[in-house]
């Protein structure tokens, strides 16, 4: 069986995520979306709901019956190797992204020559799309509508809604779509 991971943060899952993971999974029998739960990003989110939000929007798209949603702490290609995966799947959305990416992909083909990274293109619709650009706009009271899933949207806004503002900061409160 073919089995690809297509990892990440997910902070929260956006709709580019999203474009990739069904874009991607169809060449695959099984494709796992894992959150990671890298303590060295200091995720907005908390695992348990990143993990809720990219459960929610995956099996809001029709035709993703191969792909699951699962967490995981630690080095990648230990988690590949636990889940017999032989793929990792990346979306680019610029340059600087390849960099990193292409040297991570280094990196873990170094430690396991079996494990292959394919990199798939953002669609131009998703290329300026980042989940911190996310964070920043429901911050400030910007419209997130079409850049996250429609069903975690609202949960997104309430969450930071429910957040403690730093100090020395202001949240702007109004929601304008």
């Amino acid at each position: 069986m073919k089995t690809a991971i297509c990892p990440g943060t997910f902070d929260p899952i956006t709709s580019g995520h999203l474009d990739v993971i069904a874009r991607s999974a169809p060449f695959f029998e099984r494709f796992i979306v894992a959150v990671s739960a890298n303590p060295l990003k200091s995720p907005m989110f908390d695992l348990k709901e990143r993990m809720d939000f990219a459960q929610r929007a995956v099996r809001a798209i029709p035709g993703l019956e191969n792909v699951e949603v699962d967490c995981f702490e630690g080095l990648l290609v230990d988690y590949a190797k636990h889940m017999k995966a032989t793929a990792i799947v990346k979306g680019l959305r610029a340059i600087s992204d390849f960099e990193y990416e292409f040297q991570m992909a280094q990196m873990n083909h170094k430690m396991d020559e079996s494990l292959e990274t394919f990199f798939v293109m953002a669609s131009s619709e998703y290329s300026f799309l980042s989940s911190s650009a996310i964070r920043e706009l429901v911050f400030y009271g910007g419209c997130i509508e079409g850049l996250v899933p429609s069903g975690i949207e609202q949960d997104i806004i309430r969450s930071f809604e429910r957040r403690p503002v730093r100090k020395g900061k202001e949240r702007f409160n109004g929601y304008i779509c």
